[in-house]
């Protein structure tokens, strides 16, 4: 691989994530997004310019110093914006990653995801190294998710019947967003969708939050969900009985 493939447009690193995949983590935010999620509580990751350009090598040095605090089920999980975008290098973190036994998790939204050309091929490469994908599905409907996020649906929900296909771990992520997502239809589809797929280790609810509106702010992109208020737990209950049956 050359040199420049070996290189990560990182925006930050957290040492000790909690939430982004099992046991404590080391999380990896990296540059760059196509997508414009109304609710995006990290618009500043956006931009593919900027950022930190840094070794795998370095990244990886930097994540092995908090080793000892992952326990059985820690590791990695690289995040964005997207890390798909940065697809040559991060198969090169995780392969090295792994070849030194260190749990590899993926975040992403699949957006960049085709089942065409070397990208495909690079993609299938990259699974050889990933223990679990954490799969933002956004909304069922590809015109209500196009309103969403500037983009339609149709290859994300391929990528994860692809995943179901071989059998990849996958933890699915849905923030449920007032008024936008949250109604029956669309969670009952959901849940259907969710049901043909024989991989889903776990489905993760979580609540639409404003804490990012003030990066919206600082990069004076105007913010259009300001209306929506977060769900109140009792609609969080009730999102999560669909599509978790609990």
């Amino acid at each position: 691989m050359p040199a420049s493939d070996a290189m990560l447009r990182v925006h930050s690193v957290e040492s000790f994530g909690s939430v982004d995949g099992p046991g404590i983590r080391f999380v990896i935010f990296l540059k760059g997004c196509a997508m414009r999620c109304r609710y995006c509580h990290n618009p500043d990751t956006w931009d593919r310019a900027g950022g930190i350009l840094r070794s795998v090598d370095d990244v990886l040095s930097q994540a092995l110093r908090y080793q000892s605090y992952w326990g059985e089920k820690g590791g990695i999980t690289v995040s964005g914006g997207e890390a798909l975008l940065q697809l040559r290098p991060l198969t090169e973190l995780f392969r090295k990653a792994k070849s030194l036994g260190v749990n590899t998790c993926l975040d992403t939204s699949a957006q960049p995801f085709c089942r065409k050309g070397d990208s495909f091929s690079a993609f299938e490469e990259l699974m050889q190294y990933t223990d679990l994908v954490l799969l933002d599905i956004k909304h069922i409907d590809s015109d209500a998710h196009r309103r969403l996020t500037g983009w339609g649906n149709e290859n994300i929900l391929d990528c994860a019947r692809y995943l179901s296909d071989i059998q990849k771990p996958v933890w699915i992520r849905h923030v449920s967003v007032p008024g936008i997502n949250d109604d029956d239809e669309s969670l009952r589809r959901l849940r259907t969708f969710l049901d043909t797929l024989g991989n889903v280790d776990r489905v993760e609810v979580l609540p639409y939050h404003t804490l990012g509106v003030y990066k919206w702010e600082q990069l004076g992109i105007p913010y259009t969900l300001a209306e929506v208020s977060p769900p109140d737990e009792e609609s969080l209950i009730h999102v999560r009985r669909i599509l978790t049956g609990q």
